[in-house]
């Protein structure tokens, strides 16, 4: 049995009875939970509860959902003015959570919630649909795969189940680990892909402090499980960075882990990471000053922030520094004279600068002052 097969019947079952070996410990906000059936909450199996950085108004998506626990939280979180997708490709979890969603709808009172069938390394590939389609055109000679193939391909770009740059929040939890090694790559890009510029994401999973060995990952029993396919930790945060995220941060990682095997320390880990850092470098005059405690911090963008000195950066960076996750661990200096936004010059933001003073004082500059003059050297007379 293959790993992908394995996933689908364990899940499978655990949608009808209720499996205790694939539930690690978390608590819920009880606010949430009173709305939700009890068949639902018996058959939550996640490691994280990924829907406490969800905002009201937002649009959700949630890969892998299950019996749509995470989606009924969520929903209630986001309001009537919000909306939240559910995406799975397993039969009975899906009908679980399509036949609680009424329910949910009717006690908070307003319905935003729907789950559709999808790989979510996929998310542009309804299955359903093409389970329709291929009522129609059953596949039983090489040609009519290719068809098949074709279609895929067409409803991909023409009927996308989540269109790029469409989601406020995507979260997950605990199922990031279950996708097939060599399909990650894809999966991490379609994250990036239907989130919208200035959102994020928010995935709760299970991670490793050391790489499984080849008889553990092959393991259907470990690996069905949340176990043997764990990201190494490190790893895992350093996927997001390469997907193109900004700001990735562990904002939750259990000291003690949930599962030991062979020596190997698997633990519950949410990862929050943003997008948005895109687009070109301008100089707008702006800088930033890192407090500490430390002497110097890096980016995943080569700057260097060192404490106490002005680090010169980029229009475009000095809007992400001043706002979240980063607002709190610098303080932002803007312009003494701001430059318009089409006189802005293209600037070389990487590594660390100095931003003379003089660029960013807060009163009156003096009469001498020159604009665009060479930043202060330490022991000059300028400085």
């Amino acid at each position: 049995m293959d790993q992908t097969q394995a996933v689908q019947e364990r899940y499978g079952a655990a949608a009808h009875a209720v499996e205790p070996a694939l539930c690690c410990p978390v608590s819920y906000d009880p606010r949430f939970l009173a709305a939700i059936p009890a068949a639902v909450l018996e058959r939550d199996y996640g490691c994280g509860d990924p829907s406490r950085f969800v905002g009201p108004g937002e649009t959700v998506l949630d890969l892998g959902a299950g019996g749509g626990k995470i989606c009924f939280i969520a929903s209630q979180v986001v309001g009537a003015g919000g909306r939240v997708i559910g995406v799975d490709r397993n039969r009975d979890m899906l009908a679980l959570a399509r036949s609680a969603a009424p329910q949910v709808a009717l006690a908070v009172g307003f319905a935003n919630t729907e789950f559709h069938c999808a790989a979510i390394q996929d998310l542009a590939l309804d299955l359903e649909t093409v389970e329709r389609w291929l009522a129609d055109h059953p596949v039983r000679s090489r040609e009519e795969l290719f068809a098949l193939q074709a279609e895929q391909e067409r409803l991909r770009r023409e009927q996308p189940l989540i269109a790029d740059a469409s989601i406020d929040v995507v979260v997950s939890n605990c199922v990031l680990n279950l996708v097939n090694e060599r399909e990650r790559q894809q999966l991490f890009s379609e994250l990036f892909r239907v989130t919208r510029v200035g959102g994020r994401v928010a995935i709760s999973d299970i991670v490793s402090d050391e790489d499984a060995p080849e008889h553990l990952r092959t393991d259907p029993t470990l690996w069905s499980g949340c176990i043997s396919g764990a990201f190494r930790e490190d790893r895992f945060l350093q996927a997001f960075v390469d997907a193109g995220f900004h700001g990735v941060r562990l904002a939750k990682r259990d000291e003690r882990p949930w599962q030991v095997v062979e020596g190997i320390e698997y633990r519950s880990v949410t990862v929050v990471a943003h997008k948005g850092k895109q687009g070109p470098c301008r100089e707008g005059n702006h800088a930033v000053l890192y407090p500490g405690p430390w002497s110097e911090v890096h980016d995943d963008d080569g700057h260097v922030f060192r404490r106490g000195e002005r680090t010169a950066v980029c229009a475009k960076t000095y809007g992400l520094l001043t706002s979240e996750p980063y607002a709190a661990q610098v303080i932002g200096l803007p312009p003494y004279q701001a430059i318009t936004e089409s006189a802005q010059q293209p600037f070389a933001c990487d590594g660390h600068r100095a931003r003379h003073p003089r660029e960013t004082k807060n009163g009156e500059l003096p009469a001498d002052y020159q604009a665009g003059g060479a930043c202060c050297a330490p022991g000059t007379a300028s400085c």
